[in-house]
Formats: C-alpha cells, sequence, structure tokens
C-alpha cells in the first residue's frame, strides 16, 4: 500500500502541482523515512491507519537521531501534503496530520551584502582564476549583475535562455520554482554587459548541441552548473575580503532588501522574487526593520542616552 500511494503522490506533485525533482524527491524522501519508522517500531501499517500519535512518534524519533528543528519542520511539511492528497483522492478517510505541529524555529535573518559590498565582488571579477580570459571576465560580470539586478536563483540565473529576454520592453521571462514564469524588470547596467557578452564574446564560441539558447555558457559551450556559480561567487567574496557566508542566494537576498530599504512595496517584491506566499517576502520587513535599528545606534545622537 505504501508503494502504490507514493507512486501517486509522486504523480501528483509533478503533474497536479508542478513542483520540481529536487522538491518530489524531498517529498517523497519524507514518506519513506515515515514508513520506515513504523517497522522499526513495529507497527508496519498502511497510510489509511496511521494516527496522529505515531506520526508524532515519528516525529520525536527523528528528533533523537539528531534531525534538527528546521529539518523535522520541513519534513512534517512533506508528510502533511502527502496525507492531504490521500484524503482528497479518497484513499483515506481521515488526514491524521491535520493537527501534526512542527516544532518552533527561530526565524533567521539571511545575510545580505550593502551596495558597496555587491560592487567590490563584481570589481573582483577580473582576477578570478588563473587565465584572465575575456571571455570568462565578462561572462561572470553579465552573470553577476543580472543575477542582483533581477534578483535570480541560482538555478533561473544558469537556465535563462536567449529567448526570454526582452530588452526592448525592459524585462526578461524567468522560470522559477515548479516552472512558474514570470516577468521582471532588467536594469540598464545588466542588459549592457549581457549584450557585449553576447555580441564579443558569446557568438564566437562553440556551442554545445542542445545548449544553444542558453545565455550563460562554460568553456566547452555548455550552460553552467550552480555548484560553479556557488564557487565563482564564494572566489570573489574572498578576494574582495568579505567575511560573510556568501552564496548565490545572498544576491537575491540583497536585491530584495535593497528594495524594501528603499520603500519598494512588499507585493511587488513578491511578484519579482515569484514567492507564491507574501509570508515568505515578510522576512525583508524584519531585515528592514534591523537595517532601521542599526541606523539609529549608528548615527542618532539621543539612542544611547
Amino acid at each position: 500500500m505504501w508503494e502504490a500511494s507514493v507512486n501517486g503522490f509522486r504523480v501528483h506533485l509533478r503533474m497536479e502541482r508542478s513542483l520540481s525533482q529536487h522538491t518530489i524527491e524531498a517529498y517523497e524522501r519524507d514518506v519513506r523515512v515515515l514508513a520506515r519508522y513504523l517497522v522499526q517500531a513495529g507497527k508496519p501499517v498502511g497510510p489509511e491507519s496511521v494516527t496522529l500519535e505515531e506520526l508524532e512518534a515519528c516525529v520525536r524519533w527523528v528528533a533523537e537521531l539528531g534531525m534538527t528543528a528546521s529539518s523535522q519542520a520541513r519534513m512534517i511539511s512533506g508528510i502533511r501534503t502527502f496525507f492531504r492528497y490521500l484524503q482528497r483522492e479518497d484513499l483515506i478517510s481521515h488526514d491524521p496530520a491535520q493537527l501534526l505541529e512542527a516544532p518552533k524555529t527561530p526565524r533567521k535573518l539571511p545575510d545580505f551584502l550593502s551596495v558597496e559590498e555587491i560592487d567590490a565582488i563584481i570589481e573582483q571579477v577580473p582576477n578570478y582564476g588563473t587565465e584572465k580570459d575575456p571571455a570568462i571576465i565578462q561572462r561572470n560580470t553579465a552573470l553577476l549583475e543580472t543575477m542582483y539586478c533581477c534578483g535570480l536563483r541560482v538555478s533561473e540565473a544558469v537556465g535563462l535562455r536567449l529567448s526570454q529576454l526582452h530588452f526592448h520592453d525592459g524585462y526578461i521571462r524567468v522560470l522559477g520554482k515548479g516552472d512558474k514564469e514570470r516577468l521582471v524588470p532588467i536594469g540598464r547596467s545588466a542588459i549592457g554587459h549581457i549584450n557585449r557578452y553576447r555580441e564579443e564574446f558569446r557568438q564566437f564560441a562553440p556551442i554545445a548541441r542542445g545548449h544553444e539558447d542558453i545565455l550563460f555558457l562554460n568553456r566547452r559551450g555548455k550552460g553552467l552548473t550552480r555548484v560553479m556559480v556557488f564557487l565563482i561567487i564564494k572566489e570573489l567574496a574572498r578576494l574582495a575580503n568579505i567575511k560573510k557566508n556568501i552564496s548565490p542566494h545572498t544576491f537575491r537576498h540583497s536585491f530584495a532588501t535593497h528594495l524594501v530599504e528603499g520603500g519598494a512595496d512588499l507585493v511587488a517584491v513578491q511578484e519579482m522574487l515569484g514567492h507564491e506566499s507574501i509570508t515568505t517576502t515578510e522576512i525583508y520587513t524584519h531585515l528592514n526593520r534591523e537595517y532601521l535599528r542599526d541606523m539609529l545606534v549608528q548615527f542618532h545622537p539621543g539612542f544611547h542616552r
């Protein structure tokens, strides 16, 4: 019964929810952890017989094994989604996960960069690597300018296609999570760097079959990997002597933070980031309050009275 239910769940997530393969695999893994726990606990029941008490015991079990609170919360989300699917399909009469509570996790504010730190990282692009290839320098500059200017996820940046560039209208089409498209405005600086990369370097490069429409290419004419972008940004941050924990996602956080600090409407920021829920975007209002407090501490003469 578990195998048939998991197979149906997988199809549902892919066909009806249009989730990414990575997310589907994570949800499936969550359900299999539950099934494994029930076997080890001597309760090899099917999903139609699982109780809330058994779900709570499973959560305690993974916590005792060392799973962090945030990982527990993510696993519970997967289990809830699984049982909601079963109930919608009339495979179970009662949803045991409806009252399953996730552990309280402190909301961690993500690291972000100042405008000066962004500039410092991009200024180090010519110093990256040993060969100092002008094509790679221009590609990396265009890549980072685009990620920061448009608030892209790294997967969206490496998957960006020539056919998604609409510079005459001042925007790009981005394929986000769950294959959902959104339109994102793009600034003149990023457009200029992309055009220079395309006109002076990319059009003369050998391009691998199947990668003709991919914008950012590696030396072999294939699209960049997410790991490659991560390594590039880590090294550039080191060269810029920035001690923060930097990743490609930091550019996205910085994009959103600078918008909110500048007074942008939260719904507009949500739209540009491609967040499904406004709750996800609201974290940047917390960042904004932290920023305002820091400004008061540093510059208001009466704050320390």
